[in-house]
């Protein structure tokens, strides 16, 4: 980490763009298997497949003197039939110092790379809470954040959605 001076200059680098991440935490997290014991042999004796969604939200809050808090939510539904087997929700935070980047690089930083810093975070957290919920582990794959950035802002810029993200 960079030595810093009494003005806040970070190794006399005054003016240049800096990110630093201050903190990673866990802001919220759930889990329920609102089916429990009964859902365990309904598993193993049905040849139905659970069906796994997945929903993936975010949310940046700026906390004054160029700190913002960047949220991760996962939410993990796994059903048989019509009955829930598990849900599992993870809010994964943390605290970044952004400053001196123009305004794209910065919503850039809000919604891609802080987000891709706090995913393997989340998604051990998310894989623990199902494998000790009693359930086959859940492995999952990589998301990729630069890829739903870039949508999003085409979407903006074309004027078919508003911003999904907050920056």
């Amino acid at each position: 980490m960079a030595d810093f001076t009494a003005n806040g200059q970070a190794n006399g680098q005054a003016g240049q763009p800096q990110l630093v991440l201050q903190k990673i935490y866990v802001k919220d997290v759930s889990y329920e298997a609102p089916n429990a014991p009964q859902i365990f042999q309904e598993v193993g004796e049905t040849d139905e497949q659970p069906q796994v969604q997945l929903n993936l939200g975010q949310k940046a809050v700026d906390l004054g003197n160029d700190l913002y808090e960047v949220v991760l939510s996962l939410t993990l539904t796994c059903m048989l039939g019509e009955r829930t087997a598990y849900l599992a929700e993870v809010q994964q935070a943390g605290v970044f110092s952004i400053a001196g980047f123009n305004e794209i690089d910065h919503a850039g930083i809000i919604n891609s790379y802080c987000p891709n810093l706090l995913f393997p975070y989340a998604r051990q957290m998310l894989s623990s809470l199902v494998l000790e919920g009693g359930f086959p582990p859940f492995l999952l794959q990589p998301i990729n954040f630069d890829a739903l950035f870039a949508e999003q802002q085409r979407r903006v810029l074309s004027g078919s959605a508003a911003p999904m993200l907050n920056s």
